[in-house]
């Protein structure tokens, strides 16, 4: 189905960011399970919890507009994902790949962020009132997911492998 309208273009983001969050089901636990961290692996975990209830309200929005989803595969999500996966297969796991699976979630939260808010604009302009509350829960815990992670990379995952290198550095010597 081509994109023509505003309408149309919702349906496509809507069914693109399904696809993002459905991708995101089934990385998560791998993410979770490559940490070393146990607070960055539960904060995987929490966020895999989220991650459901986000796929359940976006399919709260199709029953509420009466909408049918397009079976498409998000692309960007696909290469975020896969960036996720060459991470862990060629880093260690330790503080490193920690610090790395970080930021690799924190880039698919920045894409979803710019996707709830592009269904949140469109869904305004739409008229859609309904759905509103739904889009607004998922992009504030993509927000909170977001800032979570930027506080453990700034904490103890980032000091943690500068001290892991140069300890590794000064054996080196």
């Amino acid at each position: 189905m081509p994109v023509k309208t505003v309408a149309d273009l919702f349906l496509h983001e809507l069914s693109d960011t399904y696809s993002a969050e459905k991708q995101m089901t089934r990385s998560l636990p791998k993410m979770a399970r490559a940490a070393s961290d146990p607070q960055l692996s539960q904060a995987f975990l929490d966020h895999l919890e989220e991650t459901r209830g986000q796929v359940e309200r976006i399919d709260e929005v199709v029953e509420l507009l009466n909408l049918k989803l397009k079976r498409i595969k998000c692309a960007a999500m696909e290469g975020l994902v896969e960036e996720g996966k060459d991470l862990i297969d060629k880093i260690d796991k330790g503080a490193v790949l920690d610090v790395a699976l970080i930021g690799a979630a924190q880039k698919v939260e920045h894409y979803e962020i710019a996707s709830y808010n592009t269904l949140i604009t469109l869904a305004t302009k739409l008229g859609y009132k309904p759905v509103l509350p739904l889009l607004k829960a998922s992009l504030a815990e993509e927000q909170a997911t977001d800032e979570k992670l930027g506080k453990l990379g700034q904490a103890a995952a980032i000091e943690n492998a500068t001290d892991s290198e140069s300890s590794s550095s000064t054996k080196r010597k």
